[in-house]
């Protein structure tokens, strides 16, 4: 049984509803002259046969062979003029736009990262969509459903995003540590390759955000101990640092508990005590051993480290003879270069060998300083 309708027009009321079939079911009867009032958010189809006849923009539209020219397929020459019925159905589109719609991973995306190997994300977001070709969409996705609603679609937008989505972060990303920086950089590209996906169903991705792309929860505990680390610096004053804490929380413990803590941290003190005590007697000793390998160079008289050659003079380290001034073997008698004996006083003027007690230089004749 067919349904006679005068005046055709439809409004949501839900807000959720992209098509209206009208009549929901079946065929509807039509006359020439009926009213069809489509909204300024609205697009009406006319089917005829399984066929779109002709798309009725916003405004009141008058079902005439004159003003929808296209109608004159529907009625015939042999009705023209009389009124008489014909049976089509009316869908009206929804064209504003579908706001807020959630999109998020069901199964968390793999990921090889340079710094972390790999690494399994999840990511979440939402996004806006509205029908750009009517008469494609009700073709492509509708069908002959007397109502279809965004929850109807939602599903298989997501699946769409994720696929794309996953693409994307394999191809732009190195480590998830350079996410925050890519974040508008992979909406924008998202939105360029999913619009074109979209399009093919006559629907348009007005709006693509990304809220968030997270590891797991174990990933990101050590994520936090890293950072941790990172703000120590020199872990051994940390450790010392540490060290000294719990000492001290441990000497001001009071009761069995606090003096059983207190022997604990006493223990761990004195260990630590003991272990920089031998560190700095270490040093210590290194110091004084450094400090007793000074040496005197014969030939500058500079004070400088024990070595075969002097770092201030570049000569050989040792004993000089008094008569040529060329340095000669420690503990030698005689001198290799000029043959004078090793181990007297040297005159204060010429420089002479003096025998012991000399008080005159037995070469210039100078008086010995006594």
């Amino acid at each position: 049984m067919f349904k006679r309708l005068e005046i055709i027009e439809y409004l949501d009321s839900s807000g959720k509803e992209i098509v209206h079939r009208i009549p929901e079911s079946g065929s509807g009867e039509f006359r020439i002259g009926s009213q069809c009032v489509v909204r300024e958010s609205q697009e009406a189809v006319f089917f005829r046969d399984g066929k779109a006849m002709d798309v009725l923009g916003p405004g009141r539209h008058t079902l005439t062979t004159q003003n929808i020219p296209i109608l004159a397929e529907l009625v015939g020459l042999a009705f023209e003029g009389t009124g008489s019925p014909f049976r089509a159905e009316v869908y009206f589109v929804n064209k504003k736009t579908f706001t807020d719609m959630k999109w998020g991973t069901k199964e968390p995306i793999i990921f090889r990262d340079k710094e972390l190997a790999m690494v399994r994300l999840r990511a979440f977001g939402n996004f806006s969509v509205k029908v750009a070709d009517s008469k494609l969409f009700i073709n492509k996705i509708v069908g002959t459903v007397g109502r279809f609603s965004s929850d109807a679609i939602e599903d298989f937008l997501k699946n769409i995003i994720i696929s794309r989505l996953a693409d994307l972060i394999g191809e732009t990303l190195e480590s998830i540590f350079d996410l925050a920086q890519y974040y508008d950089e992979i909406g924008t590209l998202s939105k360029s390759r999913m619009g074109d996906d979209f399009s093919k169903y006559g629907i348009q991705l007005v709006d693509f955000y990304i809220s968030a792309i997270t590891p797991p929860e174990e990933v990101q505990k050590r994520i936090d101990e890293r950072s941790a680390m990172g703000a120590l610096g020199n872990m051994d004053q940390y450790l010392r640092f540490k060290t000294a804490t719990a000492m001290g929380d441990a000497a001001q413990g009071g009761g069995e508990g606090g003096a059983a803590g207190a022997g604990v941290g006493m223990g761990a003190g004195l260990g630590m005590g003991m272990a920089m005590a031998n560190m700095m007697g270490q040093s210590m000793h290194a110091g004084a051993a450094g400090a007793a390998a000074m040496v005197k160079c014969g030939a500058c008289g500079a004070s400088v480290p024990d070595g075969k050659f002097c770092p201030e003079c570049g000569k050989p380290l040792g004993e000089v003879c008094s008569g040529c001034g060329n340095p000669v073997p420690a503990g030698a008698k005689f001198c290799l270069h000029c043959g004078r004996k090793l181990g007297g006083a040297s005159c204060v003027k010429c420089g002479s060998t003096l025998a012991p007690g000399a008080k005159f230089c037995p070469e210039c004749g100078a008086k010995q300083e006594e």
